[in-house]
């Protein structure tokens, strides 16, 4: 394993990483750790800015199914993207720490917290930190209103997996625009979470970055 922390230039970024909402203005940005709406209930380490930053190769992928979601009356809104190695190691220590359950009843109901690294929830490496990972919803043109994806990011339940039971058929609906427009821009899914999109084959396989998002 390489972990980078590269050396960071006036942009801020190393080079092969763009923030996403310079090439797609209209893109929402809310990047969920950089804040408390997460499962943790804080900040993540590395966040220090509320950015989504990605491989360029993501990224290019991202503006083709923009374009696609605009022309059907939606926007994009980006949760996260690139992930420091500190912010997942920091998620490790979230997952250990078994007396912190503030955000339970948000993010895991249905969950003992003891379970969260054996069920996959969390994981001591991430696609994320590769630059290969991006999570992220749609949003109504018009309203400005998320669509009814029929769980929030991050929720750990079977709700969140791809044809999980008991969806509307709305929420299947929005959940196949978003997945059929990024399929269609060259990303693959993971069946667990109906949020996160990957690139493969990957532009980093075999580093881990660790460079702050600010």
């Amino acid at each position: 394993m390489n972990i980078s922390t590269f050396g960071i230039p006036k942009a801020g970024l190393p080079d092969g990483f763009v923030y996403i909402d310079e090439l797609i203005e209209d893109c929402i940005i809310d990047a969920k750790y950089a804040g408390t709406d997460n499962f943790m209930g804080r900040p993540a380490a590395g966040y220090e800015q509320p950015l989504v930053v990605m491989s360029r190769q993501l990224a290019d992928c991202c503006v083709k199914a923009a374009g696609i979601l605009r022309e059907q009356g939606y926007l994009v809104k980006f949760y996260d993207a690139y992930r420091p190695q500190s912010a997942v190691d920091d998620f490790c220590r979230w997952g250990e720490a078994l007396d912190d359950i503030r955000r339970k009843p948000v993010h895991y109901p249905n969950e003992e917290k003891a379970d969260v690294f054996k069920k996959g929830y969390i994981a001591r490496r991430s696609g994320h930190t590769r630059g290969k990972a991006v999570d992220l919803t749609i949003v109504d043109m018009k309203t400005h209103q998320e669509a009814d994806m029929g769980s929030i990011f991050d929720f750990m339940d079977e709700r969140s997996h791809h044809g999980a039971a008991g969806l509307t058929k709305e929420q299947e609906h929005n959940r196949r625009l978003l997945c059929d427009a990024m399929l269609s821009s060259g990303l693959t899914l993971l069946d667990s979470e109906w949020w996160h999109y990957s690139l493969d084959p990957e532009p980093y396989p075999d580093t881990y970055f660790n460079f702050p998002i600010k």
